[in-house]
């Protein structure tokens, strides 16, 4: 077996240092009554993204999801293997989480892949079958701004999934349920990582607003 990155390992020395032994008693308290986050974020995998960092929180504050595109698949069969959606039953039914943000980002590769192949998923290719659970996303983009600039229609498609997968969240009715009892809220956020900005759907608006 290789050896590990020496930038990581001392990375994870300056942790120890900075970090873990300056909050210990964040840490133990975190060891010894659990975790007990109130927000589940669904995020990208993009390394560029990482809500503990943007939103500056500490250990123990989000229960984070991440997977390509920040994509939340509808209610399915229990046939096959369905991470996201275990984590997003654990954090709503075991943790007890009050919110749930999707939170989608700007020159997501997941979104560039799904407008640049116009859709059509490659036989054998799981990011391809992944992204076809946004399809519509690009479908009502391109209808809507056929002759626009690719770099626009990416940001709305990126946008527009977000609204997917908010949708995709009530098709499980244990979330549903939540939500109708006022026990849990839906938001669908989006980080512009060109311009720093966070922007939030308001759905009396219908459109993302700055934070």
């Amino acid at each position: 077996m290789s050896a590990l990155p020496r930038n990581l390992v001392q990375g994870f020395q300056r942790f120890r240092e900075q970090h873990f032994e300056r909050n210990d008693n964040l840490y133990q308290q975190l060891v010894k009554q659990g975790q007990a986050p109130k927000i589940l974020v669904v995020a990208c995998c993009d390394s560029r993204v990482d809500p503990a960092l943007v939103f500056d929180c500490d250990p123990g504050d989000l229960f984070v999801i991440r997977n390509v595109a920040n994509l939340v698949p509808p209610l399915e069969g229990h046939a096959g293997h369905h991470g996201t959606t275990a984590a997003i039953e654990y954090g709503v039914g075991t943790l007890g989480v009050k919110h749930i943000i999707v939170l989608g980002h700007a020159r997501c590769g997941g979104i560039n892949a799904l407008v640049r192949t116009g859709g059509v998923c490659a036989s054998g290719s799981y990011i391809d079958d992944w992204m076809c659970l946004v399809e519509s996303a690009r479908a009502e983009v391109m209808a809507e701004m056929p002759h626009a600039p690719l770099e626009q229609q990416e940001r709305a498609c990126e946008q527009r999934a977000i609204l997917v997968s908010l949708k995709n969240l009530m098709t499980f009715p244990w979330i549903r349920e939540r939500v109708e009892r006022n026990e849990l809220n839906l938001h669908g956020w989006y980080f512009d990582i060109e311009h720093g900005q966070l922007l939030g759907y308001d759905a009396t608006a219908r459109a993302f607003i700055p934070q």
